[in-house]
């Protein structure tokens, strides 16, 4: 039981040592004022090879505007991307190395030899959800904005790469980083292990998880924060009712993945903008 206990006072370390770095990089995404994403009238040169093919002109034009205002000219989206994968992996590597210290087995973490936690079924149940979750996610910054409350994207045109190869490195690297240690950490930590070690009522774990988690992506604004703390929600759903770390990661990573490739990538706007 100690043992179990001071790893929940790990997690509550690294959720609030989190959260303080996300407050802090704010600022950097959000200046005060806000910024406006206008940019109609823009162009790109034709033929421009840092731009990969499957995106438009205007959207690249967009994203440059938006990271010229927000970032500092000596910062370029391969050294934020760096960043966030540095970041994100260092939280990811103390969490387990808390796991082996204070030794939490693996089945607490939602990692298990049942085939719904670990084998095909929990990949193709990941998979499902992770598109829905993305619809739903569509369909509510639509009704925000219908409402009039900005949804603030300022975070992923600034992480949206200028080349190939650099969403090769964000899809294969910097995604799969996030969507590991942050479920590792909001999900699997936050909920699994202390409803396992500790009794601890699993949807009061869900809903105090879930808060961290909308708090922790602030940069996208006051729409973004009711979204992502929803879409928390959903993931802390999905794992109570799986106990599969395997099965919340891939959701994860399918909903900033597409996220990401529809909108900056494809050019595409919101689906029912």
């Amino acid at each position: 039981m100690p043992e179990w206990a001071a790893f929940v006072g790990l997690t509550g370390f690294l959720l609030t040592a989190l959260l303080g770095l996300a407050r802090l990089s704010q600022g950097a995404v959000r200046p005060e004022g806000g910024v406006s994403a206008t940019t109609d009238g823009l162009s790109m040169p034709d033929g421009d090879p840092t731009i990969p093919r499957f995106e438009t002109q205007r959207a690249a034009a967009q994203r440059q505007q938006m990271r010229d205002t927000l970032a500092p000219a000596d910062v370029s989206t391969g050294m934020l991307l760096a960043n966030v994968a540095f970041t994100q992996g260092l939280f990811g590597v103390l969490l387990v190395a808390g796991a082996f210290y204070f030794e939490i087995p693996a089945s607490a973490f939602g990692i298990t030899m049942d085939g719904l936690s670990t084998g095909r079924p929990a990949l193709a149940v990941g998979v499902g959800a992770g598109v829905g979750f993305w619809l739903g996610n569509e369909l509510a910054a639509a009704l925000a904005d219908g409402f009039g409350v900005a949804f603030d994207e300022s975070l992923r045109e600034l992480l949206a790469p200028d080349s190939v190869g650099g969403w090769v490195v964000l899809l294969g690297v910097v995604l799969p980083v996030i969507a590991i240690v942050e479920e590792l950490l909001f999900r699997a930590a936050a909920i699994g292990v202390p409803v396992a070690g500790l009794g601890a009522p699993a949807w009061a774990m869900a809903i105090v998880a879930s808060v961290a988690f909308a708090l922790g992506h602030g940069a996208q604004g006051r729409a973004g924060i009711v979204v992502t703390g929803t879409l928390g929600l959903a993931l802390a759903g999905l794992f109570i009712a799986t106990n599969s770390l395997l099965a919340v990661v891939v959701a994860h990573y399918l909903v900033n993945a597409l996220e990401l490739v529809v909108h900056e990538g494809l050019g595409v706007d919101r689906l029912w903008a």
